[in-house]
């Protein structure tokens, strides 16, 4: 399998939740994280991991430029795997033009669980959302609405509904050519997570996504996973081999 990180960038997320870029001119105190979005490489399908910020650079989505800088067509993402549906996450599907709203992967199926939509929609006034944009998910016809807390999506692909960051945030794996592909999203954002057993107050769950990463991590050393970080300023990617474990660039 290959696996590309899109490094939107470096960003600082403030209490209302907007994302800055972080610059050497950057003076705001908030959250410092990266955004990058994955696309995973198979022989049957090229899979893109979350959507990304909804940024449009001259008319341009954000997510469609990272995907032409590593040579990506966004016509060839064949699968699109949502974790959850923070704005951080979902924006880049898509964007409004003269109030119609337009796909940016139309040609792709994109699996979201509809118990996360229904979720996120009663977070009226919680500013990690864009509630003009899970309007319209239920709307999309290539959007496939899961309902199992864990299956299989194809012979590749696997889910589970991890519940931890938010209510029906889910994770997954993609199994191909003796490779195992780990992508934890917002319950494992980043490496130093594995460092620090703590239950953040920030997750719908905190403990429960803490119980999680414990357990992965076991799993990610028994198992040799390549391990993706959506939110680690250094270290995308994270593979294990034989008890060892080494940066993947």
């Amino acid at each position: 399998m290959k696996i590309i990180a899109l490094q939107e960038g470096n960003y600082i997320a403030d209490s209302k939740k907007e994302f800055k870029l972080i610059t050497k001119e950057t003076t705001e105190k908030g959250l410092k994280m990266a955004i990058q979005p994955f696309v995973v490489i198979t022989d049957n399908d090229v899979i893109l991991l979350d959507f990304g910020l909804g940024f449009m650079n001259d008319g341009i989505p954000f997510i469609h430029e990272m995907l032409k800088k590593n040579n990506i067509a966004p016509e060839q993402i064949t699968k699109v795997l949502v974790s959850h549906l923070h704005k951080d996450h979902i924006e880049g599907i898509g964007y409004f033009e003269n109030g119609n709203f337009v796909c940016n992967f139309p040609n792709a199926k994109i699996y979201i669980q509809e118990r996360e939509i229904d979720f996120a929609l009663e977070q009226i006034n919680n500013p990690s959302y864009v509630f003009e944009i899970l309007n319209e998910l239920k709307k999309l016809p290539n959007v496939e609405l899961m309902h199992n807390d864990s299956g299989q999506i194809t012979d590749e692909i696997f889910y589970e509904v991890s519940a931890g960051h938010t209510k029906y945030h889910q994770v997954f794996w993609i199994k191909a050519d003796d490779e195992i592909v780990f992508y934890g999203a917002d319950d494992l954002p980043q490496k130093i997570y594995w460092s620090m057993h703590v239950a953040y107050k920030t997750d719908f769950d905190g403990k429960r996504a803490m119980e999680s990463r414990k357990k992965w991590e076991q799993q990610a050393k028994d198992e040799n996973w390549k391990v993706l970080f959506y939110h680690d300023m250094k270290m995308p990617v994270l593979e294990f081999f034989e008890q060892k474990m080494e940066y993947v660039s």
